[in-house]
């Protein structure tokens, strides 16, 4: 095993951090946890489940639009580039991309620090060619990007339709954050899901073997393990909805009874039928992404959809304000 080749940096969020998130998430109305946390250990294994579901589409839509990509983005990325994954879990959609790409550099990043650990360890293992650097840290916000000891042209990866997690001006801050991680010359290579049938968006979030609904129940459990949270799960049940009017999945926990729970010695108490809404999932048109991208300094190259429609992956380059003349 090339283990030799993995650089591993830690800048996993601290525990104050996530009590902090929690607590304030729990006493605002409506009751809300950020769908990072979703990713402990076993969070992040059911996340791995849900993508082989049948009726998950996005996953395996996904992956056949890299298949037929591939040579079209190693074209326009270049040789020798510097291969940054943001959320990159179990690092399965990678693989459809390194033996085109061939990068000098691959740096995965992930909140989830054990998963990414053995995620990195299997690539560095299964590519010896490669030189493999990883980042335990949460990329929903500003983070020191490890040097990696590269000063070539840098291609982000962000797959799975994450983008769509982000309320609409956090997307918009996302992106901006990208461009200043890649430019002058590098770019953006994004999976973004699009609008469709609600009843296929439904199928996915709620699937018949009741996978969905175990990983967001997993949330509470992860209160249990890490902050010493005083709830029984099964006082709530999952639910999902499509929003039309906002164009959005959300997915919600509710409350099953009139109950009280405690986290870090508050006391939270639940009406029947009352919610912590878990997560979002934005479903865009390609004219509002491209719109969203301009606007966040991201030029649209490429875009790349499957037969059907339902998902599309694009390359974004930056685009170069000219500084004005002075005389």
């Amino acid at each position: 095993m090339n283990l030799r080749a993995i650089r591993f940096y830690d800048d996993h969020p601290s525990p104050a951090t996530l009590q902090e998130e929690v607590l304030r998430g729990l006493a605002s109305r409506p009751r809300c946890i950020a769908p990072k946390f979703f990713y402990d250990e076993r969070g992040s294994r059911l996340f791995d489940a849900i993508c082989e579901l049948p009726e998950y589409y996005l996953t395996r839509t996904e992956m056949g639009i890299l298949e037929s990509c591939a040579q079209e983005v190693a074209r326009a990325a270049g040789p020798d580039c510097t291969l940054i994954e943001l959320g990159s879990g179990a690092s399965k959609k990678i693989r459809l991309l390194l033996e085109t790409l061939r990068p000098r550099h691959y740096l995965g990043v992930d909140i989830s620090r054990e998963f990414l650990r053995e995620s990195v360890q299997r690539l560095a293992r299964d590519y010896p060619w490669l030189e493999v650097h990883a980042a335990c840290a949460d990329f929903a916000h500003d983070f020191d990007l490890p040097a990696t000891g590269d000063a070539g042209r840098r291609l982000v990866f962000f797959p799975g339709s994450t983008i769509g997690n982000f309320e609409p001006w956090d997307a918009l801050a996302f992106l901006q954050r990208v461009r200043r991680l890649v430019q002058p010359d590098g770019a953006l290579l994004i999976g973004v899901d699009l609008k469709k049938d609600p009843r296929l968006l439904h199928a996915a979030y709620n699937d018949s073997q009741g996978v969905t609904a175990a990983f967001n129940l997993n949330l509470l459990e992860r209160l249990r393990a890490d902050l010493g949270a005083e709830l029984d799960p099964r006082n709530f049940r999952h639910r999902a909805f499509y929003d039309a009017v906002r164009g959005r999945i959300e997915m919600h926990l509710v409350s099953r009874r009139a109950q009280t729970i405690r986290v870090l010695g508050r006391a939270f108490h639940f009406e029947p039928g009352e919610s912590i809404h878990t997560e979002n999932s934005y479903k865009y048109s390609i004219a509002e992404f491209h719109a969203l991208a301009r606007r966040a300094g991201l030029r649209p190259r490429q875009v790349w959809l499957d037969a059907a429609h339902l998902f599309s992956v694009h390359y974004l380059g930056v685009i170069v304000r000219s500084r004005p003349r002075t005389t």
